[in-house]
């Protein structure tokens, strides 16, 4: 072809219309045919012409140049019959060694339909899975996991493997009974990112892209003192997150601490990185070491809708009059987790009147919050105990003045009641100098992994 493709550019570039057609048709048709068309086009337009049609389609004419009724050679055709030996594994005297199959559970699936898809047809296996203490997590057949089982050439069940819950069932034959022991799993770490488009809500966005609600609830808590989950969030926010992700022999278990992580947000852009500091302690900072967290959240709920907002008038629904309302309240289900909005010290923690159950947080010794009407009080919470930010402190009722589920929250300095969605927050410590070498040499991969993400094309999730 790249004879023929050669002969055809030389002849073009000299406008030689005979040499053309004969150099090129001579090389697969008759020269005569070649001679007669060269005399008919030479030095005219339309050669010109046909010349630019044929290019494209000489590696058509190159292929299939061979002149009809062409005899060709006949092909001798033999038969080669030869035994190949079986795999050692295979032979009937090696059945023990058996092999591997994996099989994933279904819904509804017993343990004799596994076992049966597994190809074991092994009763006495059967019985002693049934019977064995150490066994029963196979009582606990939690579809779309894996079982794996070592099955002999006869059906016989050598081993078998499932892993849930964190744990790893063993299970092996020995001579003609069973063992069975279940240890801690040991895990594959991976690091998995993702990048999306809020449609709707922050949930639907990460069930859509494949993340677990944990890694959405980590998300919405880095960026929480920041972006208030409840009311901020508009259609076309972007997020893009770098997490753990750990397996266990390929099959993903459970997700892992989110290590690096973007929010656009009516178009101000937030980031966060993880950095640990020391054994155990650590947190999130913008790539150029700032703490993100303030010294107090947003809101004291992870998702959640504000019923009522701060005014100094509001017709109360109980009372039948209008009054000051000097707080948040966010409507959520009964038995929501509230969470502390800050460090502190708890002062109340018990029964207040139109309160109803109430925790009283004091931080440093100017703010104090106030978390009221909950069903009840988490435990550890009495006064004099420590909490830190975050920590669950209650959960969400309608006790004391309220004529649904909600909870009413507080924000005082000095005693004064102020306004959480607007007072402005102090910031947490930064990056110390001591340490911002280290952090600068763990934030920088992170944050290229965050501006890739944001380079691609985002998925658009519904």
């Amino acid at each position: 072809m790249r004879q023929v493709n050669g002969v055809i550019v030389a002849a073009c570039r000299t406008w030689r219309p005979a040499r053309l057609l004969k150099e090129f048709v001579g090389l697969k048709a008759d020269k005569l045919l070649a001679q007669k068309l060269a005399r008919l086009l030479s030095g005219s337009r339309l050669f010109r012409i046909a010349a630019m049609l044929v290019l494209p389609f000489i590696g058509v004419v190159a292929a299939f140049g061979i002149a009809p009724d062409t005899v060709t050679e006949p092909v001798t055709r033999k038969q080669v019959v030869q035994e190949l030996a079986l795999p050692a594994a295979l032979t009937p005297g090696n059945a023990d060694d058996g092999y591997w199959r994996e099989e994933r559970i279904q819904r509804g699936d017993t343990l004799a339909d596994l076992l049966a898809r597994l190809g074991a047809a092994d009763d006495d296996a059967l019985q002693f899975l049934r019977n064995s203490r150490t066994a029963r997590t196979l009582y606990q057949l939690t579809p779309g996991r894996t079982v794996r089982a070592h099955v002999a050439g006869d059906g016989r069940l050598l081993a078998l493997r499932y892993q849930n819950g964190g744990k790893v069932l063993n299970v092996e034959r020995l001579g003609e009974g069973f063992s069975a022991a279940e240890d801690p799993v040991e895990l594959e770490r991976r690091v998995l990112m993702m990048s999306s488009e809020i449609r709707s809500s922050l949930f639907a966005a990460t069930d859509a892209a494949g993340l677990s609600d944990a890694v959405a609830i980590q998300v919405a808590d880095i960026f929480s003192t920041d972006i208030d989950f409840h009311r901020d969030l508009r259609r076309g926010d972007q997020f893009s997150v770098v997490y753990e992700m750990f397996y266990d022999q390929g099959e993903p278990v459970r997700s892992g601490r989110v290590l690096a992580a973007e929010f656009i947000n009516v178009g101000k852009l937030y980031r966060a990185v993880y950095f640990q500091y020391s054994e155990g302690q650590g947190g999130y900072y913008t790539p150029d070491g700032r703490n993100i967290r303030k010294t107090f959240l947003r809101s004291p709920l992870e998702f959640s809708r504000i019923s009522s907002g701060f005014t100094n008038s509001r017709f109360h629904p109980v009372l039948r009059q209008w009054r000051a309302h000097k707080g948040i309240d966010y409507a959520a289900s009964t038995g929501t987790r509230v969470k502390a909005t800050g460090d502190g010290i708890v002062e109340v923690a018990g029964r207040q009147g139109a309160y109803g159950n109430l925790v009283v947080l004091r931080h440093q010794s100017k703010f104090t919050t106030w978390y009221g009407h909950l069903s009840g009080i988490a435990k550890g919470i009495r006064k004099g105990a420590r909490v830190a930010q975050g920590e669950v402190v209650g959960y969400v009722g309608a006790t004391g003045l309220a004529t649904g589920p909600h909870l009413h929250y507080e924000f005082r300095i000095n005693n004064v009641h102020q306004n959480p969605l607007r007072v402005v927050l102090p910031s947490a410590p930064p990056i110390s100098a001591d340490l911002k070498p280290a952090f600068d040499a763990a934030a920088a991969p992170l944050s290229q992994q965050l501006a890739l993400l944001r380079s691609t094309n985002i998925a658009r999730l519904d």
